[in-house]
């Protein structure tokens, strides 16, 4: 029975990939100096009575490189995506301009830039811990089919499968970090 175990690699492969989009997604929240459409996709602005993302309240547009516009649809919302975006901890102040929110992208100072670099780092650490996660469960499988009756020398190809899989997104995770801190340096 445990010779026919079949490992569901595409699973954890599938996994992994979710790990890596959230880590994209997150460092893509991060501010490096130049204006960015997606560094405004964690803002949650409360309108009509629940939490909502801000491209759901308006449009988001970068006319320049120092600079992101909102241009809210309802006029009673402007205050709330005001408000949401001088609480988000993005450092960004905004200017009101009719129903048109500026956000000017100032300089990023060398200690913010470090700060920067330390949040990208913590980012990549939560998705090592989520890639290792899921290791451990494709470990656990191969244990239980393990006891199941599975042979040593196909327990050692699924471990070691398991392992080369973890390895490769561990190295993306590592590149990713290493592109986005580049990023936040540059001046």
């Amino acid at each position: 029975m445990a010779d026919d175990f079949l490992l569901d690699t595409d699973d954890l492969t599938r996994r992994m990939d979710g790990a890596m989009a959230n880590l994209r997604t997150e460092f893509a929240s991060l501010r490096t100096g130049r204006a960015s459409a997606s560094m405004l996709e964690p803002v949650m602005v409360d309108a009509y009575g629940s939490l909502t993302p801000i491209n759901q309240v308006g449009t988001v547009n970068v006319p320049e490189p120092r600079m992101v516009t909102v241009n809210v649809w309802d006029k009673g919302l402007v205050g709330k995506v005001e408000k949401a975006i001088r609480e988000s901890g993005l450092g960004i102040n905004p200017q009101l301009n009719g129903t048109i929110i500026m956000l000017p992208i100032p300089e990023l100072n060398e200690e913010r830039r470090r700060e920067l670099g330390k949040v990208a780092g913590s980012y990549a650490e939560n998705a090592r811990v989520s890639v290792r996660n899921i290791r451990r469960d494709g470990m656990d499988q191969i244990k239980k089919a393990k006891a199941e009756g599975m042979s040593e020398d196909d327990q050692k190809f699924w471990e070691t499968e398991v392992q080369e899989l973890t390895d490769d997104y561990i190295k993306k995770i590592d590149a990713a970090l290493e592109t986005k801190q580049e990023e936040i340096m540059q001046v």
